[in-house]
């Protein structure tokens, strides 16, 4: 009986000893498991910011470069020196890694001092409201330019971008809105361009404006109104002309004797510019004929008016 005592209390140590090792082996392994959950992954980077409009261009630095040695080779051979690696690279720095709401036109000096170029004389046009006509007309007559025939709006036209202060530096989610804030990268850049294109016109300029828009063909918070109309030089502008105009079969809203087009002539009269105003200037209707040829405006025999 003592010998059956004996190994009887031998077992029980046994299986005590095996369960005290088992209990040691998952407290163990819990340990492991839970190190490598919470300390051995990487930790994740800050989330981007979020906007309400789309976000940078996807192949951005490609569209860029793409369109800047089309520009300077194809489109403005005599431009043909300027750096277009250098050009894409002050564009980057001017966003990159910063709150896409604290951008200032300071952020792209660089840029816009090695992307300038000069414009000939009496060949600047303006615009509002009439973006794809004013394009399609120096798409055919390429005697004029606007500011998105430049290479700093040729190469911005159309493309989004923003950065973010988080990795990789670049938002392409999303960017802000205008009215979520006015220091967004893309709003100060075109501010910025528009003022040095109306700085460099000189001679006879031309703005086309809607008259089919109820709300007036001028409207002085555009950036013809707000921006490029104050920054034309009087000593190197000699005279604005007005392209008033209206949609083929369209509503004709205003005309050249309209209130927001008086307006718009009174500031232009304060600043010492000589104005003239025409209704449907014809080479751009002829342009706009091309898709409604039969239309009664198109006739041959209609004629533009052109007011003082």
């Amino acid at each position: 009986m003592p010998f059956q005592q004996g190994s009887a209390r031998t077992r029980q140590r046994t299986v005590l000893l095996v369960g005290i090792v088992v209990l040691l082996a998952g407290l163990v392994l819990a340990v492991v498991l839970a190190s490598i959950l919470t300390h051995g992954r990487p930790e994740g980077s800050p989330e981007m910011l979020k906007w309400k409009d789309r976000g940078t261009t996807k192949n951005l630095q490609e569209v860029i470069l793409g369109r800047c040695y089309n520009y300077i080779m194809a489109r403005r051979s005599e431009l043909g020196d300027m750096d277009c690696l250098k050009i894409w690279e002050s564009l980057k720095q001017a966003f990159i890694y910063k709150n896409p709401c604290n951008i200032t036109p300071e952020d792209y000096q660089p840029l816009m001092e090695l992307a300038s170029h000069p414009i000939p004389c009496n060949k600047s046009l303006f615009w509002s409201k009439t973006n794809d006509l004013a394009h399609r007309y120096t798409k055919s007559n390429q005697n004029f330019f606007t500011l998105e025939d430049t290479l700093l709006g040729y190469m911005a036209d159309r493309v989004s971008w923003c950065g973010d202060p988080s990795a990789p530096g670049i938002n392409y989610e999303s960017c802000p809105k205008r009215s979520e804030c006015e220091s967004n990268p893309v709003s100060v850049f075109w501010k910025l361009a528009s003022k040095m294109f109306a700085e460099t016109a000189c001679g006879v300029v031309q703005v086309m404006l809607n008259g089919s828009i109820e709300a007036g063909a001028f409207k002085s918070s555009s950036i013809f109104g707000s921006i490029e109309i104050f920054n034309l030089n009087p000593d190197k502008v000699s005279a604005v002309h007005i392209w008033l105009m209206h949609d083929i079969g369209g509503p004709q809203s205003e005309s050249c004797s309209g209130y927001s087009i008086k307006r718009l002539k009174s500031i232009l009269e304060e600043r010492n510019f000589q104005i003239t105003c025409e209704d449907n200037y014809r080479p751009v209707q002829l342009l706009q004929c091309v898709h409604t040829p039969d239309h009664t405006d198109c006739r041959l025999c209609t004629s533009s008016k052109t007011a003082p």
